[in-house]
């Protein structure tokens, strides 16, 4: 009976039945969010992030720089009538004595005080240069080779206008295939009759400033102009020019900039040039394909 029993309560009474799967749980409600926040409804100060620090000491030097490079001076000076009023009171003889202790400082603090003072004197002779931009010498040209399709022609103004408002350029002349497609902006004046002075673009090729930037195929930046031995090699630039970029236009071609502020080409504005020095290349190469006598006299 006992089994029987045992048995009877094991048995369920859905064995012939199919049985329902499990319901997934209900997913809870997602918290609802306003689709529109308002400005007005964000409190000031809320801001809970990090914020930009500010040295407040490098400001005060910076506004202060005169007085910053002459407290040396004041320094040492103090340092030096200390000296001597703390000699004259104390009753020390004038003569320094190497067995007393207060004449072996005495000297020591001497020796200092006269660092500060020379320390203030070099940093009063030595201040930066502030590098102002400069008005280019010569006349306003536009220069443009007139076989030049007019699709090719815009694409170089644009170019001239893009440089010319963003960066220091206030001179460009583009050579391709021994043929000066473009001068354009402010130009050397001719000594003979006043005009634009005209590129001579075999020479210029020729010279050693674009022969070294063909070879190696990168740009050349002279910073300063005037420290280069090759500026006489562009005689069609004013002769102010502060500083020049050489790009090259592929195998055939090259770009020179001439800009007004010493330094003036940012690192941005050098790789902004490449690429607009690669777009023209592509440019020209498939006018020259298309119009073989275009750079053929």
């Amino acid at each position: 009976m006992e089994a029987g029993r045992i048995l009877h309560r094991g048995v369920p009474w859905t064995l012939g039945r199919p049985r329902r799967p499990p319901r997934p749980p209900r997913p809870s409600p997602l918290p609802t969010f306003p689709r529109f926040i308002r400005a007005s409804s964000i409190q000031r100060g809320s801001y809970k992030g990090p914020k930009p620090s500010r040295d407040w000491i490098a400001d005060w030097v910076s506004k202060n720089d005169d007085a910053v490079r002459s407290l040396p001076i004041y320094v040492g000076g103090a340092s030096l009538l200390a000296v001597l009023f703390n000699r004259a009171v104390s009753g020390i003889a004038p003569v320094a004595d190497a067995s007393s202790s207060q004449s072996r400082a005495d000297l020591l603090t001497l020796g200092l005080a006269v660092t500060n003072v020379l320390a203030g004197l070099v940093w009063l002779s030595i201040r930066p240069k502030y590098i102002t931009p400069v008005t280019p010498q010569g006349v306003e040209c536009q220069v443009i080779y007139s076989r030049l399709p007019e699709s090719v022609v815009s694409e170089i103004i644009w170019a001239w206008e893009s440089l010319s408002a963003v960066t220091c350029c206030r001179s460009l002349v583009i050579v391709y295939d021994c043929q000066c497609i473009v001068q354009i902006g402010v130009a050397a004046k001719s000594q003979n009759d006043g005009e634009p002075f005209a590129v001579d673009a075999a020479k210029l090729m020729q010279g050693s400033l674009c022969q070294g930037v063909l070879k190696f195929g990168a740009q050349s930046y002279l910073a300063n102009l005037s420290l280069y031995p090759g500026r006489s090699e562009l005689p069609f630039l004013p002769s102010n020019t502060q500083a020049v970029i050489l790009q090259p236009l592929g195998d055939s071609g090259i770009a020179i900039l001439g800009g007004d502020t010493i330094r003036g080409f940012t690192t941005s504005d050098q790789a902004w040039i490449t690429y607009i020095g690669e777009k023209l290349d592509a440019t020209l190469t498939k006018c020259i394909r298309s119009i073989p006598s275009v750079v053929q006299q």
